[in-house]
């Protein structure tokens, strides 16, 4: 739990300098969706929403499942490889 609580505020304290980097310039060019939020244009169709949410759920199904398998990798057998290279190391 104090993980997810770690990403969190990380992903807020990115998102609030975001906004504080942002030009008056930029923030005229952006949607009202987005404005603020990065420089440049912004998306110009609906289809470069469809992308950038695609994206977006890569991005964090592929965190997700590296933190899940990094943290709890669910290896039980006792001849994986894992175990042989452990043994190993312990006798010596």
């Amino acid at each position: 739990m104090t993980l997810i609580r770690f990403l969190l505020s990380v992903s807020i304290l990115i998102l609030i300098g975001q906004q504080a980097i942002c030009c008056p310039v930029c923030e005229r060019q952006q949607p009202k969706l987005i404005r603020g939020i990065s420089h440049g244009v912004g998306p110009n169709s609906n289809l470069d929403y469809v992308i950038i949410i695609t994206m977006v759920i890569i991005v964090l199904a592929t965190l997700f499942f590296s933190l899940k398998y990094l943290f709890k990798p669910g290896e039980k057998s006792v001849h994986h490889i894992k175990r042989f290279i452990l043994n190993t190391e312990e006798n010596g």
